[in-house]
């Protein structure tokens, strides 16, 4: 039972440590589809790379369960805006998806923040001195 919570904090947090590289690596073309969702020019390189810290430390956080409430707040914190700023027209059944994947994401997020990292993570280690 000591891997349930490992296994969890694994695939709940390998999307956003995709989606933290992925936005590395194509940087320039998220700064357009930034620009055009109506985020202003001058800001998105700074939001860019404020997702991009938020994304690749809280992922790699609750992996490890290091800080794991702290690194799922910050997942949090980057998902409430993004869902509200590019996953709200509903006239769409795939923006509804996105926005009902990320409520789920949420959710996810929100029992590691009550929960903790459970046994199996840096913050459960045990003292073996």
């Amino acid at each position: 039972m000591d891997f349930i919570p490992l296994a969890a904090r694994v695939f709940l947090s390998v999307i956003f440590l995709r989606s933290g590289i992925n936005k590395i690596f194509g940087f320039a073309g998220t700064q357009g589809f930034m620009a055009s969702a109506g985020i202003p020019e001058g800001l998105t390189g700074f939001l860019l790379v404020g997702s991009i810290v938020l994304e690749l430390l809280g992922a790699l956080s609750v992996i490890f369960g290091y800080k794991a409430r702290w690194g799922a707040i910050a997942l949090i914190v980057f998902l409430v805006p993004t869902t509200l700023i590019f996953h709200t027209n509903f006239a769409e059944d795939m923006q509804i998806n996105q926005f009902l994947k990320n409520l789920g994401l949420i959710g996810g997020l929100l029992m590691v923040v009550y929960f903790g990292s459970g046994p199996l993570s840096v913050d459960g280690r045990k003292d073996l001195t």
